[in-house]
Formats: structure tokens, C-alpha cells, sequence
């Protein structure tokens, strides 16, 4: 463990795991922290070094001086940078793989726009970033989106009442469901929502240029969908996909949750 100090940004905290010589750097998905990846132990961490790395709002990492104007207003997404460059300070220049799982796709996306000479390998699993999923869009970026969720992350019913009405429309499904409603249940919890999905509203690749970049630098990639996943579906991503050059895909018997044993006894049989 330690952390890597990102000027004008933070202090990120990183766990460090995996028994293999190549240096991965992960960024796991909404209220879990770097060390997700960790069932992943038969697939996964016996051929890679993993440097798990907390979002801020979650695990160790801490917004340096950032007002809540700041936080609201949003992230610039050339900041993203700072995250390969602090490791390249400490860990010394070298190719490295990217992992990552639903919104922190974003940052690994971005990571691979400003260094995609420096990363051969890239697996995302059920990932943001890719094709918006309009709940979000309108939570981020819409006056009436934005202005419903500053009042629910600040109200102790709001919040539950709605996801329950979203739930009743067939909109999310049940676990989707259990999901949101396990971080909405206490005061932290919904102003942690609310800052962070402000945070990284602007965090979206240019969707165009990374498949050039993927193609012309090689990147392999392996994408793993929810055959039952609403939030972040294969089919959203297809089309981005179809046009990557060295990309395998897997559907798996599961919902949005992917990272779990299950997971990687799928990935240990698939001999990735």
C-alpha cells in the first residue's frame, strides 16, 4: 500500500497485490476501493502486480483543498493524467496493463488517450465510459437532473423513494436496486454519491480516437459484459467494440455485480 500525490488534484491512495511480474494499474467500480480485484486470484493476480487504486470519496484517497463548488462543478479530464505520471515518478517508466470495472473505466480510458504507448494491455469489465447510460446523463449534465439529485443527495427519503419508483417502472432491476439503495442509506453515503458522480462528470474519452489509438499501438483488449447487466450492457458497447482490431469479448451468466469468484473461475477456464 501507499499513496501517489497528484498536484492540484490529491492524494490517491493505492493498494499493491499479485504475485506476477507485470505492473497493472486498477480502478475499481462505485463504493468498493482498490482491493476489488483481489477474488480475481486464479486468473488474474498470478500474472500481474496490481496497484488497486481508491477513488476519491472512497477507501484512503483525499481531494486536496477542493471546495464543494469545485467538487460540483467537475474534474477537468486532462487531471486524469496525473495518475500514470505519479506512478511513473515512483514505480520508473515502463509498459503497464489497465483494469478496470463499471465508472472506473472512465479513468482507465482516459489513461489510455494520453498513454497509449505505454499500455499493452487493457480489460474492462462491465464498463462506463464506452456509451453513456442515460440515468447518469441526466443526473451529471441535465438542470432538471441535476437539481433532483442535489435535493435527494441532501434528503433522508428522497433518495430510497425514488429508486423505488424506478424499480416499480421496470427502469433498474432488482439488483440494480439493492445496489443504489446500499449507497443511499445514510447521510455519507449520499453526499459521497452526489460528489462523486459530480466529480468525474466530464470524464468521457473520445470514443473515435481510441480506437485509433488501440489499433495503432497494438492494445489488446478483453471486454467481460453481464449477459443480465442494465447499467453497462454489451450491446451499448458492440459498436465501439467492432472496431477494435485485437479485442476479445465475453458474456457471462451475470448481472452488473462482476467482480467475484465466479468471475474469475470464468476467466481461469477461458486460459486468458
Amino acid at each position: 500500500m501507499g499513496f501517489l500525490q497528484l498536484p492540484g488534484l490529491g492524494k490517491v491512495h493505492f493498494h499493491e497485490y499479485g504475485t506476477g511480474p507485470k505492473p497493472m494499474l486498477a480502478f475499481h467500480g462505485y463504493g468498493m476501493t482498490g482491493r476489488q480485484f483481489n477474488v480475481l486470484e486464479a486468473s488474474v493476480l498470478n500474472k500481474y502486480r496490481v496497484y488497486g487504486i481508491d477513488h476519491f470519496f472512497h477507501g484512503e484517497s483525499t481531494l486536496g483543498g477542493w471546495t464543494e463548488a469545485q467538487i460540483i462543478a467537475g474534474m477537468p479530464k486532462k487531471m486524469v493524467r496525473l495518475y500514470l505520471e505519479a506512478w511513473f515518478n515512483t514505480f520508473g517508466r515502463q509498459k503497464v496493463a489497465l483494469m478496470a470495472y463499471s465508472i472506473g473505466a472512465d479513468i482507465a480510458l482516459l489513461l489510455v488517450e494520453e498513454f497509449a504507448e505505454w499500455i499493452d494491455e487493457l480489460i474492462l469489465m462491465a464498463p462506463d465510459g464506452i456509451a453513456a447510460y442515460k440515468g447518469f446523463t441526466f443526473m451529471q449534465h441535465h438542470a432538471l437532473g441535476r437539481h433532483i439529485f442535489r435535493v435527494a443527495a441532501k434528503n433522508r427519503w428522497l433518495a430510497p423513494t425514488l429508486l423505488k419508483g424506478l424499480k416499480r417502472l421496470k427502469i433498474i432491476d432488482d439488483s440494480l436496486y439493492k445496489i443504489a439503495y446500499n449507497e443511499v442509506d445514510t447521510p455519507q453515503k449520499r453526499q459521497d454519491v452526489y460528489y462523486t458522480l459530480n466529480l468525474i462528470r466530464f470524464l468521457k474519452p473520445d470514443t473515435a480516437a481510441l480506437v485509433e489509438l488501440i489499433n495503432r499501438h497494438h492494445i489488446k483488449c478483453l471486454f467481460i459484459f453481464g449477459r443480465d447487466d442494465r447499467l453497462f450492457p454489451k450491446s451499448a458497447a458492440m459498436p465501439f467494440i467492432s472496431q477494435l482490431n485485437n479485442a476479445q469479448v465475453h458474456e457471462v451468466p451475470m448481472g452488473h455485480w462482476l467482480v467475484t469468484p465466479q468471475l474469475d473461475n470464468y476467466l481461469l477456464n477461458c486460459n486468458l
